[in-house]
């Protein structure tokens, strides 16, 4: 009887010290500290990093279509659009690209690619020649506007956008930027403005009964 007596309460004085240790095995989070759930897939650095940029890209054409005016017919759409997708581009002499920068011909050149004509190079030569002369207070988005900085002639060109805002390439040190008539500023340096775009021409339907 001595022998399964002293088996029997081995075995009692184990079992509670036995079911102690498995509670608190359970109780232990894994080495980091932290237990992933599994319905939750971590993302690898690729998908990522494409996340981010489809974000990115997702933000400046919702930022576009917030800028570019309902009103706008479809080649002047395409050339704010343009203008308005490079906004916070770094000015740079004789820049005409995203990639090198631009300045304020720059960017309308670039702006107006697409357009079925070529305007000069330089603010002057756009004012003193392509295009239509047009009221201040019959400006309508596509419009280029013009001042003089610093100068008797025209040496700066912008983009109308509408409400009286405009988008240029200000100057060195500086971005793409929109800015607005109505400061004193560009008020007292506005020269002249011109209508570069066709008028769009609307297609009629004849019925024949």
């Amino acid at each position: 009887m001595r022998p399964f007596f002293k088996t029997w309460l081995t075995i009692c004085l184990l079992m509670p010290l036995a079911a102690h240790a498995t509670n608190r095995e359970q109780r232990l989070p894994n080495v980091n500290g932290y237990t992933p759930k599994s319905h939750v897939s971590v993302p690898s650095s690729k998908y990522k990093s494409t996340v981010k940029r489809s974000t990115r890209l997702s933000s400046v054409s919702t930022t576009s279509s917030k800028l570019v005016p309902p009103m706008a017919n479809k080649e002047s759409s395409n050339v704010l659009s343009r203008a308005v997708n490079v906004l916070g581009t770094p000015y740079r002499w004789g820049g005409s690209s995203p990639s090198k920068g631009f300045d304020c011909s720059g960017l309308v050149k670039y702006a107006f690619n697409d357009a079925t004509f070529d305007l000069p190079r330089t603010s002057n030569a756009m004012a003193s020649g392509h295009g239509t002369k047009v009221d201040r207070n019959d400006l309508k988005p596509g419009d280029l506007i013009f001042f003089n900085i610093k100068s008797r002639r025209v040496n700066h060109v912008a983009i109308y956008l509408g409400n009286d805002r405009f988008i240029h390439a200000p100057r060195r040190g500086k971005s793409v930027t929109i800015d607005t008539l109505k400061k004193p500023y560009w008020e007292s340096h506005y020269v002249v403005a011109k209508r570069v775009l066709p008028k769009e021409q609307n297609a009629i339907q004849v019925v024949q009964r």
